[in-house]
């Protein structure tokens, strides 16, 4: 009904102008003195005619707009199923389309080089300063400079960040989808921290466990080491507890947890809130990177704080969705 309404608003010049000349004939007739009924039988074919020609004009109306509205789903892609235009109106419109489109393509396109470009340079960045960075920790070790190795693990822990939001939204990223070891999986982010969890004599709760789930392990791995990065960074003294709830991978800390106020925006990106003012270190990064990558492998994170006693992060990996591009 909504329709009809619209195309009678479509045609309505039309309606307004076949009634004003139906209602002239009648008074020339009238004036003259000629029989009203001529004008009158003339009026009804005449309507009866229009009201044949409006049905057929309006199923092709119809018609049209259920083949314009299938083609919003897919008209990102190509325009070469538009409609063919039957009046010059249309057809002026088309060819506005058709340089909009072919100037949205240009743009995707150099986009898309410049973003590779883009790839390709830090990639390489990436690459040649860990070479540095492996020598440093060499150095370190020889002279027994704990601390400078702490803060070059920093270093390279932001390096890695940097990569990892550069080829978070890469469209030839690619994702490996496979039974993932969580065990293994654990094991290795927690020995990467392993020395983080001495310096600030901190005590690591893991029992281990036998699940395998169906996620990108590099990715996931990643996911993983970002909460833990977390949960060192702000718990100043106290243990850190991992475990798996069936397909749910819990991480808890004993530290000094989230404001209430916090906690739903915790995941937006460059959102360091109170802990974050406080501290002034953080990035507002991490967390944000995190819930984009458990997006993108169809995982889901959550959140529960309490102030000055735990901070418990759940992913759950049993719902997989994954987003393709």
């Amino acid at each position: 009904m909504k329709l009809f309404f619209k195309y009678i608003f479509q045609h309505r010049k039309a309606i307004f102008f076949y009634f004003l000349f139906s209602v002239i004939f009648f008074v020339i007739f009238w004036l003259y003195d000629l029989p009203l009924s001529a004008v009158g039988y003339a009026f009804l074919i005449c309507t009866f005619i229009g009201c044949i020609g409006a049905f057929l004009d309006y199923r092709r109306f119809l018609n049209l707009h259920k083949t314009l509205t299938d083609l919003q789903k897919r008209v990102m892609l190509n325009i070469d199923e538009l409609p063919e235009s039957d009046n010059q109106t249309e057809e002026d419109y088309q060819k506005l389309i058709e340089i909009i489109h072919q100037d949205k393509i240009h743009l995707i396109t150099e986009k898309d080089h410049q973003f590779e470009e883009m790839m390709e340079y830090y990639t390489l960045w990436v690459h040649q300063i860990k070479t540095p960075i492996a020598a440093l920790q060499l150095l370190l070790k020889e002279q027994g400079q704990i601390e400078c190795e702490e803060e070059l693990f920093k270093i390279e822990q932001y390096v890695e960040m940097v990569l990892s939001y550069l080829r978070i939204d890469y469209k030839g990223n690619d994702y490996k989808i496979e039974l993932v070891d969580m065990d293994t999986c654990i094991r290795q982010s927690v020995r990467k921290y392993a020395k983080l969890f001495i310096r600030k004599k901190l005590q690591l709760n893991y029992e281990g466990c036998d699940i395998k789930v169906l996620s990108d392990e590099k990715w996931l791995c990643f996911i993983i080491e970002q909460l833990l990065s977390n949960a060192i960074k702000y718990t100043p003294n106290g243990h850190i507890d991992i475990w798996m709830d069936h397909e749910t991978l819990c991480i808890q800390d004993s530290g000094i947890g989230i404001q209430k106020e916090d906690l739903p925006r915790v995941f937006e990106k460059g959102f360091t809130g109170y802990n974050g003012r406080k501290d002034k270190k953080s990035t507002g990064i991490g967390l944000y990177l995190v819930k984009k990558i458990t997006q993108k492998l169809g995982h889901r994170i959550f959140i529960e704080s309490e102030v000055g006693k735990y901070t418990r992060v759940m992913v759950d990996l049993k719902h997989l969705d994954v987003e393709i591009e």
